[in-house]
C-alpha cells in the first residue's frame, strides 16, 4: 500500500461497535452486552489550566514494559505501572481484540507516551505523573471492572496526585 493509501486508510474512523460485535462472534463468544450506566460519569472541569496540571495516563491497550508479565487475554484486571521516563522502544503490547501490528511498530498509537512527554517539554502540560497505567481492555465482567480494576486504578492515580488523566481506550 502506498503511503497516501495507508494515510487515507488510517484517516477513516473505526466503527467500534460493529468491530467489537464481529470480534466477539469470530472468537465464538456470545453477543457483547454493552453496559448502560444509570448515572452520569463523575467528570468535572479542570480547576486550573492544563499548563499547570499534573497529568496521568491510563490506557486499555495491553501495553507493558519488556520484562513485565504480559496481560492474560481473558478478564485480566491487573495494572502495569509504566515509568513515565521509559524508552518507548521498551514498550510491548498484547491484546486479543485489536490488530497489534501498528502498536508493536509504534506503541504510541495506543499509549501516547512520547507525545505527552513532548507536550510537557513544550509547556502545554504542566507535568506528568512519574508512572502511567496500562491495563487490558475487553474485560467481560463489568463487576470485575468496577470492583477490581477501577479501584486499583483510582488508588494509583491518587498516589500520583494527578490533576487530570488522559484515558486511552482501545
Amino acid at each position: 500500500m502506498t503511503s497516501e493509501k495507508t494515510q487515507a486508510a488510517h484517516s477513516v474512523p473505526v466503527e467500534y461497535i460493529p468491530r467489537i460485535r464481529d470480534n466477539y462472534a469470530r472468537l465464538g463468544y456470545t453477543a457483547y452486552k454493552w453496559i448502560v450506566s444509570e448515572t452520569a460519569p463523575p467528570l468535572t472541569h479542570l480547576s486550573k489550566p492544563l499548563s499547570e496540571c499534573r497529568l496521568g495516563l491510563a490506557a486499555s491497550g495491553g501495553v507493558y514494559v519488556a520484562g513485565q508479565v504480559a496481560f492474560h487475554y481473558k478478564d485480566d484486571t491487573s495494572l502495569r505501572d509504566i515509568p513515565a521516563d521509559v524508552d518507548s522502544s521498551m514498550l510491548r503490547a498484547t491484546h486479543f481484540a485489536y490488530d497489534l501490528s501498528d502498536a508493536r511498530t509504534d506503541p504510541n498509537v495506543v499509549f501516547p507516551i512520547d507525545t505527552l512527554r513532548r507536550l510537557a517539554r513544550e509547556g502545554v502540560i504542566g507535568s506528568l505523573a512519574s508512572r502511567f497505567q496500562s491495563f487490558m481492555g475487553g474485560i467481560y465482567s463489568a463487576r470485575r471492572v468496577t470492583g477490581e480494576l477501577a479501584p486499583q486504578l483510582l488508588q494509583r492515580l491518587r498516589e500520583e496526585e494527578v490533576d487530570a488523566v488522559l484515558l486511552v481506550p482501545v
